[in-house]
């Protein structure tokens, strides 16, 4: 049987645990979620919604809603279309919504974990190398907690980030 994980909020992890509780448990709940949407082999898969095609839709503002809008969404670094498409998505429950900026320094924070995981991996295989002809391992103390330091800076600014923007787009 092939395993599923993936990653949540730890309020909507709560939240979840506490519905699936009354379903028989978290598994045998996404269990159901999963069949309902990709479909079990007896019943057909509830239908999608496409992303593909897009269609337009017109709302009325009044000329100091639209200043405003348009203020707002280029603090965001959006136009008016992008912003409100953003925060229609994210009310639909689609992926969280991100500016190019904030993509940009999700991109920096994980190329800092994978240069420091790099070196992480030459320690490991010196230490290795070490070993293996007899050589006694000596491994500094102060370079392991500053890798950690960095590496606990690195996910913090990606939680903070990331909690920043979804908390934008759900309106807290």
């Amino acid at each position: 049987m092939a395993f599923l994980g993936f990653q949540l909020d730890d309020a909507l992890a709560e939240k979840f645990a506490a519905m699936a509780a009354s379903e028989g448990g978290k598994s045998a709940l996404m269990r159901r979620l999963v069949e309902r949407a990709v479909g079990d082999g007896r019943t057909p898969a509830r239908a999608t919604i496409a992303t593909s095609a897009s269609r337009k839709v017109t709302i009325r503002l009044s000329d100091s809603e639209l200043q405003l809008l348009a203020t707002i969404a280029a603090r965001r670094g959006m136009n008016r279309t992008q912003w409100i498409a953003s925060l229609v998505r994210a009310r639909l429950g689609f992926p969280v919504q991100q500016t190019h900026d904030e993509r940009q320094a999700l991109r920096a924070v994980a190329r800092e974990l994978n240069r420091i995981g790099g070196n992480i991996n030459q320690i490991a295989h010196a230490a290795n190398l070490n070993r293996l002809i007899g050589q006694s391992v000596k491994i500094e103390a102060e370079a392991i907690r500053e890798a950690s330091a960095r590496i606990e800076a690195a996910l913090d600014e990606l939680r903070v980030a990331l909690r920043r923007n979804a908390d934008y787009w759900q309106g807290r």
